[in-house]
């Protein structure tokens, strides 16, 4: 049988524009299959707030948490998860689900090679048509509901440079949206050469909505995989 009391927790982190509540379907599946679970909300969204801001969350989060932590990363979550697990102690892995994974003095825009604007002291409002954005292939309701969820995200947050990567340190898994419409599959294969491991899922770029239990499994295998549990 699984020890479940020697399973790490699992802090899931949001990407833009989002908060903790997009795990919701998400976390009552890995409570019940015996993971404990934390979700954080990230000050830049809906704030401005940057991404140093967001790490210092991050850590201080990790901080509260006794034994060892499995960070799951959503998109730009992947950036202060990466700055705030240089500096945590309890983390055994980090997840980046169709997540930028960006190196040392990368930022957001600068991997994108898109402009950085010349007044970052703004929010960044929702996208047109998140729906197809983000929900593509999540039910109409939950995708509505989730749309109305939404907040502008602090426009610095996106230009902000790490100055430490968690990542060469912590080993780390890439999850591939295969459908994603955010951050299209093949700037995720460049992204996800710098994991130790891939999986993919044929989903949309917010599979916690419409894929949870499939996501929950996968995060499952990967965190007992690092745990080195077994079934037996």
């Amino acid at each position: 049988m699984t020890d479940t009391a020697l399973r790490p927790t699992l802090l899931l982190v949001h990407g833009s524009w989002h908060g903790a509540w997009c795990w919701e379907k998400v976390t009552p599946v890995l409570e019940a299959d015996g993971w404990p679970t934390r979700a954080i909300d990230l000050p830049s969204a809906g704030s401005r707030a940057d991404m140093q801001d967001d790490a210092r969350a991050i850590l201080r989060e990790l901080e509260n948490i006794d034994g060892p932590v499995v960070v799951v990363a959503h998109s730009y979550g992947g950036i202060p998860v990466s700055q705030a697990v240089a500096e945590a102690r309890n983390v055994s892995h980090i997840v980046f689900l169709a997540a930028f994974q960006l190196d040392v003095d990368e930022s957001l825009l600068g991997f994108l090679a898109e402009p950085v604007p010349p007044s970052q002291d703004g929010l960044d409002a929702v996208p047109e048509n998140p729906v197809a954005l983000f929900y593509g292939d999540v039910p109409a309701a939950d995708a509505e509901a989730a749309v109305e969820r939404l907040v502008p995200q602090s426009a610095k947050a996106n230009s902000d440079a790490l100055t430490a990567a968690g990542w060469h340190t912590v080993p780390s898994t890439y999850i591939l949206c295969e459908d994603d419409q955010a951050l299209p599959a093949p700037t995720q294969q460049a992204l996800a050469a710098r994991s130790g491991a891939v999986h993919r899922i044929a989903s949309g770029h917010s599979p916690f909505l419409s894929k949870p239990a499939e996501l929950a499994a996968l995060l499952a295998r990967i965190a007992l995989a690092r745990a080195g549990e077994s079934d037996g």
